[in-house]
């Protein structure tokens, strides 16, 4: 409920500034709709997050993978790769799906303000595939190259996956900060038309 009033109130904030009665027709509201498309696939993409991450009760998968590292099961590291690149397969579909609906949003007539939204979400989503893809590439060579009687390769192994998995959260950082811009620059408006 709390974010069909945001939507709204987003719709209402920036169609206001860029209506014209004689000008070309104003399709914030068609934007909207797409944006609200985009964040079904964003609560899809976190979902797996999630099941990434883990929590308190329940380790996720990089926990998961990491313990059977530590315990050089080979069996385990090489099946639980495996579920996280198809995990991240899925992640980078979904968002690839939502960039693309944003990118037709972006086509619309617009004004300045909710392109700039646009921009910084579509950014925080291309961040995300980054973020996936790297994950997916770490997942990819554990599930192919972990050898626990080969140390050398055992050791290199680890090492591109904890360097990939570090660049993940990273850029995964990232992605947050680009949607926290858009969510910030979306309150401002609010708040400027609630000042009017």
């Amino acid at each position: 409920m709390r974010f069909a009033v945001f939507t709204l109130l987003i719709v209402l904030v920036f169609a206001g500034s860029s209506c014209g009665l004689f000008g070309p027709r104003d399709e914030t509201a068609d934007a909207v709709k797409l944006v609200q498309e985009a964040n079904k696939d964003l609560r899809e993409i976190k979902k797996l997050y999630e099941a990434s991450e883990g929590d308190v009760d329940k380790p996720g998968k990089r926990v998961q993978l990491k313990q059977a590292l530590e315990a050089n099961d080979e069996a385990q590291v090489k099946k639980i790769a495996d579920e996280v690149n198809f995990l991240i397969v899925d992640g980078m579909n979904f968002a690839k799906t939502a960039i693309e609906k944003i990118q037709q949003a972006q086509e619309l007539n617009v004004n300045d303000e909710y392109k700039e939204y646009l921009n910084l979400k579509e950014l925080a989503l291309k961040k995300q595939v980054d973020a996936f893809e790297q994950y997916r590439q770490a997942s990819r060579s554990l599930r192919d190259n972990y050898d626990p009687q080969n140390d050398a390769v055992r050791a290199k192994v680890k090492i591109e996956f904890d360097e990939r998995t570090d660049k993940y959260r990273r850029l995964m950082e990232e992605a947050r900060d680009f949607s926290s811009q858009a969510n910030e620059l979306a309150k401002d408006a609010i708040r400027k038309e609630s000042r009017q």
